[in-house]
């Protein structure tokens, strides 16, 4: 690895880091919506289940590509290559992956500014500009342009930094401040009127339910794109990682937090729907289904810090705080992997090409914002419901069908010399083959049906 590239100082920056690009808008708004419409404890095991039997694996592969590539996504998967129609596929599926971050970014930067403006509303609430509150409130135009440049600017303030000064410097500062806010929260909420019954919701499941078909598509859904996969991030910082780290132990912990902290964010979410209901706030319909799903963290929770007086206030502030540090350390990820491609295939300065790259995507982020109705939903669904499936379905075929075994037993071998005769090489490889694909390929069936 060139000296230029850089790498995680530390074992506890890359999980930081990974965990970070893993934990993210999906798993503290995304993961608990999903738990409340698809049967509460029911959705939850399966979800668990599914992150282990297909997430990890699939994380694995990334992460042992972009390693043994010790460079951008494109270059990383033709390293693991041999003829020239699998260069051609690699930079397919390289190439497509950097792209689909870029998109996933460019909607994911006006969401995160939406969290921005819901931070900052509070505040003016508190100190008497009422003006201002309406307007940090309120969709329009022109809010949602300034915090969305706001957004992507700290997103690449961070991105040209470099991976040690950078990425990993303002992981290890921004997770530690989410786990202690999300706590702070849940402690606040499970002392309100309603909460027991919301925790019970969640966490004593109805078995009955738990093989709906649905449900453990949505499960894998979830389960599949909390981590990040398809979109070359993995691979990304993959390559950042030292020879002589274990990867097979890195990619559980990384897959352990993100499990975790979706967990604990329905540990938060779940029992505050509950709460606002207890307090008159309409979170159910008639036949039990739940309302205003997408629009739940902007309709529902407002609703409820608002019942709580003053302190609801403060409450407000924290939780949306909370939303906004989750954003940025996902949208950190999402921009690294274009910025290391135009870094390395076209020698520019990390700083040049962050701020060249940024531009580009907040060029489309306004693009969106002024066409918000008819592409907002379109560009969400051609990246995470279609690019994303079929880029993470690409990588399982390249490490279970395209890269020699023996090479790749090798590489995992470097950080773990033990691996030969562990459990992990005993079933993972056949999991790359075989189940991976077949479960992603379920799961990618199923969103183009629905």
């Amino acid at each position: 690895m060139s000296a230029s590239r850089g790498e995680f100082s530390s074992r506890f920056g890359f999980i930081m880091a990974a965990a970070g690009s893993a934990v993210g808008l999906g798993n503290i708004w995304g993961f608990p919506t999903q738990t409340a419409s698809n049967g509460g404890a029911a959705f939850l095991v399966a979800y668990l289940v599914l992150a282990f039997c297909l997430a990890y694996p699939a994380l694995m592969a990334e992460l042992v590509i972009g390693r043994h590539g010790q460079a951008n996504a494109v270059t990383s998967l033709r390293k693991v290559t041999n003829q020239a129609w699998q260069k051609k596929f690699a930079f397919i599926v390289g190439f497509g992956g950097i792209i689909c971050a870029g998109l996933i970014l460019s909607f994911y930067a006006i969401v995160a500014g939406w969290m921005l403006s819901a931070t900052l509303e509070p505040a003016a609430q508190l100190v008497g500009q009422e003006q201002a509150s309406t307007w940090l409130s309120e969709q329009s135009l022109s809010r949602n342009l300034i915090f969305t440049a706001t957004f992507i600017i700290l997103t690449v303030a961070i991105i040209s930094k470099g991976v040690e000064n950078g990425i990993e410097k303002w992981s290890k500062r921004l997770m530690p401040a989410l786990l202690g806010i999300l706590f702070m929260l849940i402690i606040y909420v499970m002392t309100q009127d309603g909460a027991m019954a919301g925790l019970k919701a969640y966490l004593v499941p109805d078995f009955s339910s738990i093989l709906n078909p649905e449900l453990l598509v949505n499960a894998l859904g979830q389960a599949f794109f909390s981590l990040s996969l398809g979109t070359s991030v993995m691979i990304i910082y993959g390559s950042y990682i030292s020879k002589k780290e274990n990867l097979v132990s890195l990619g559980a912990y990384v897959t352990l937090i993100d499990v975790f902290i979706a967990f604990v964010a329905g540990l938060l979410i779940i029992p505050a729907m509950y709460v606002a209901q207890a307090q008159g706030v309409e979170i159910f319909s008639a036949e039990g289904a739940l309302l205003s799903e997408d629009t739940l963290v902007f309709q529902v929770l407002p609703a409820l810090f608002t019942s709580m007086g003053d302190v609801g206030i403060f409450v407000g502030f924290a939780f949306f705080a909370l939303m906004s540090i989750a954003a940025l350390t996902s949208s950190i990820s999402m921009l690294e992997a274009p910025v290391s491609y135009a870094v390395e295939r076209f020698a520019l300065k990390r700083v040049q090409a962050t701020w060249m790259i940024g531009g580009i995507i907040a060029l489309i982020s306004f693009t969106i914002v002024f066409n918000l109705g008819t592409l907002f939903g379109f560009v969400i669904t051609l990246t995470t419901k279609i690019g994303q499936p079929i880029l993470g379905l690409m990588c399982c075929i390249f490490v279970g069908w395209i890269w020699h075994r023996g090479s790749l037993l090798k590489e995992i071998q470097q950080g773990c010399p033990e691996a030969a005769s562990s459990f992990f090489w005993k079933v993972w490889p056949w999991y790359i083959k075989f189940i991976c694909p077949l479960a992603i390929a379920l799961v990618f069936a199923n969103s183009l049906l629905s």
